[in-house]
Parts: structure tokens; sequence; C-alpha cells
């Protein structure tokens, strides 16, 4: 499973010229499933990103995580993280997990997230979506899970 987290401002989400999740301070996960990917590592996956400490403290030392500030996290599907851009000039996506699975792990993850987090977004999976987000910092942190 792959990851792209970016500490935000704010961030959200539109589809259709609709915003159907937004955050203030807080967490967007971009997020990708593999083909061998399970519910286990989707959880895998949330539980890191909660805990993941790049948030500051008093000493502006990155100490807190999202859940120690009481942050957002906005999730978004985006199986262009799985990309391989190796060969030629047209990317392959072969490496992201079919629709079915892919739409059944971001689900999972978002159950997930939702039972663990009170201040939980997404994206619409499939969807034509339109991201916006002020970075904080900026911070941008891969994550891949396997």
């Amino acid at each position: 499973m792959i990851g792209l987290i970016q500490r935000v401002r704010e961030a959200r989400v539109d589809v259709a010229g609709t915003t159907i999740g937004s955050i203030g301070p807080g967490l967007l996960l971009l997020l990708c499933a593999e083909p061998t990917d399970t519910e286990a590592l989707a959880e895998k996956m949330i539980d890191k990103v909660l805990k993941l400490r790049i948030f500051s403290d008093e000493a502006g030392k990155m100490n807190r995580s999202v859940q120690d500030v009481g942050g957002g996290l906005l999730i978004v599907s985006q199986f262009t993280l799985a990309a391989d851009a190796s060969s030629g000039n047209r990317p392959s996506f072969t490496g992201a997990a079919r629709p079915e699975l892919g739409r059944h792990l971001y689900e999972h993850a978002l159950a997930c997230a939702g039972r663990l987090h009170p201040d939980v977004q997404s994206g619409e999976f499939g969807a034509d979506m339109q991201v916006s987000l002020v970075n904080d910092g900026p911070v941008t942190i891969p994550l891949r899970m396997s």
C-alpha cells in the first residue's frame, strides 16, 4: 500500500463542483492499493498515519501526531501513486490494485480511520476529483506498507 501524507493548514476535495470533504489543519492522505494488499495492511497504514509525529510541539520539534493536535484527516484514493514511468513517456499503472480491490481497501481504510479518529473526511473512489490544499511547512512524506 502506498501513501503520500501532506501536513496541511486546510484541504478539500471537490467532485463536479461540489465539496465532498474538507478539513482545517491536519493531514491529507493520498492512498493507493496494490494487488497484494490486504485489510490488515490498510489498518497498518492508518495506524501509522494517525501516530506519525510530524506536528510541532512547544519547542518547535516535530513531536506530535494528528491525534495529539486534534487535526483532521482527509483521505483521497489515488491509483496514480503506483505509476511506473521508467520506460517510455506514458506511465504504466499495472502496479495499482484492480478497481474492485482498490475500492474495498480504500473503504476499509476509511472505516478504520473513522473508528480511531474523530475528524475523518474522504474523496470519492474512482471519481474525477479536484483536490485543493495549503501544505504546511511544507511537510510531505511518502509511505509504503508491505
